[in-house]
């Protein structure tokens, strides 16, 4: 079977949520004997070196990609106000891109194209008039969601109501594309649920994230005292205002309760006013080169989400690293775990606070939940089991 993924980033190295989620896709369904073909934007602000990729897995796929600008201007923000696009979404789309597509798609017959995630879906109108294969929508999130709920947390007025006119925006193109597809994947049963609400007449399938576990091998850690840590991509602006929140306003009170206590934070893209929280108790690195090393050597995760939808795979990688996870009900929002028993789930600063404590004085809930947590991802997120499930959907919508 012949598949064409259509990304909106490169997906090498897998070193955040979305190339995680789309690697381990490539990976699981090579490895059940699929041709897998890669086409990718490569947007300038987080631009890959082809040239600089070695891994076997990129190996093992054709694979094209198109480098352009997807940065906000003002002067193009304030022309997209006068038409009727979606300004989140048509910063992805470009005529050369277009045609490249279009070449790859004369040129080969594929049985599947599969869009990763709505800023590939401009580019749906030269697949269907260049290929007859069945198409795919995978939906990572629900990205007007994702803008709703950050335009409800904003202070500044003028900025709000902007916010809540790029939702609209974005609502109103998610929702008419959703039903030109041949199959939806959800990433979650809470975005299914979601998709189905605003009218979706499709079969949907929920897949999560999938991880190899051979990758995931923890040791114990010779910390004196139990580390905090947090890692995310700086540059999603849903990590940036959550662990904004947390520093602000639950870390100066965390970091009074013992002067041996560390929090550690991560992540590509930080933005420079983070590094102004840096303190003898509070350790700003940045982007790391393994991220999996990094968590290991780390107690509990911290992610103090105030909005955003999908599903954080920073968390499932943390479970399956057997950490103690704190976090919001958003952010732990699409993830099949019991709160309690292998994740803590805190909304307020007190919330925080007790359940941090809680981990300090109790090493033995706290390894508890942890070894709970690792059973829990290797229940739902087995990258063998998920590719087979997948593998069995391109079949039945091929002969469909």
């Amino acid at each position: 079977m012949r598949l064409l993924l259509l990304t909106s980033q490169v997906p090498f190295p897998p070193d955040s949520g979305y190339p995680i989620v789309v690697y381990n896709t490539i990976k699981g369904l090579l490895s059940l004997g699929l041709e897998v073909s890669l086409f990718s934007l490569n947007p300038y602000k987080s631009k890959i070196d082809v040239d600089d990729i070695y891994d076997p897995v990129f190996d093992n796929i054709k694979f094209h990609s198109f480098s352009l600008d997807t940065e906000v201007n003002v002067w193009g923000a304030l022309i997209n106000i006068f038409s009727s696009q979606s300004y989140n979404v048509s910063r992805y789309y470009d005529d050369e891109a277009e045609r490249l597509l279009e070449d790859m798609l004369k040129e080969n017959e594929y049985d599947i194209v599969q869009f990763e995630g709505l800023f590939v879906v401009p580019y749906l109108d030269v697949v269907k008039a260049n290929s007859k294969a069945k198409i795919i929508y995978r939906a990572h999130n629900i990205e007007f969601d994702i803008w709703e709920r950050i335009a409800l947390i904003e202070k500044f007025t003028p900025r709000r109501k902007y916010l809540q006119f790029l939702a609209r925006r974005l609502k109103v193109y998610e929702t008419e594309q959703i039903n030109r597809f041949h199959q939806i994947f959800a990433i979650s049963e809470q975005d299914r649920q979601s998709i189905l609400r605003f009218g979706c007449e499709i079969a949907i399938e929920v897949f999560p994230v999938a991880l190899d576990f051979e990758k995931y091998v923890t040791s114990a850690t010779a910390n004196t005292f139990p580390t905090l840590f947090h890692l995310g991509a700086m540059d999603w602006r849903p990590n940036r205002e959550g662990l904004e929140w947390f520093l602000d306003e639950i870390w100066p009170d965390i970091e009074t309760l013992n002067s041996e206590l560390r929090f550690y934070i991560a992540g590509k893209n930080m933005q420079k006013e983070f590094f102004d929280y840096d303190s003898e108790n509070l350790v700003v690195e940045g982007e790391i080169f393994d991220a999996i090393e990094f968590i290991n050597s780390k107690d509990i995760m911290i992610v103090p989400l105030l909005s955003g939808s999908g599903m954080r795979v920073k968390i499932v990688e943390g479970m399956a690293m057997k950490k103690c996870i704190i976090a919001t009900s958003m952010a732990a929002e699409g993830i099949r775990c019991n709160p309690g028993k292998d994740i803590l789930i805190a909304n307020t600063a007190d919330e925080f606070y007790r359940s941090i404590l809680q981990c300090i004085t109790n090493p033995d809930k706290r390894r508890e939940i942890g070894e709970s947590a690792r059973r829990t991802v290797e229940r739902d997120h087995d990258i063998s089991s998920i590719s087979k499930r997948i593998l069995n959907i391109y079949q039945k919508v091929v002969t469909a």
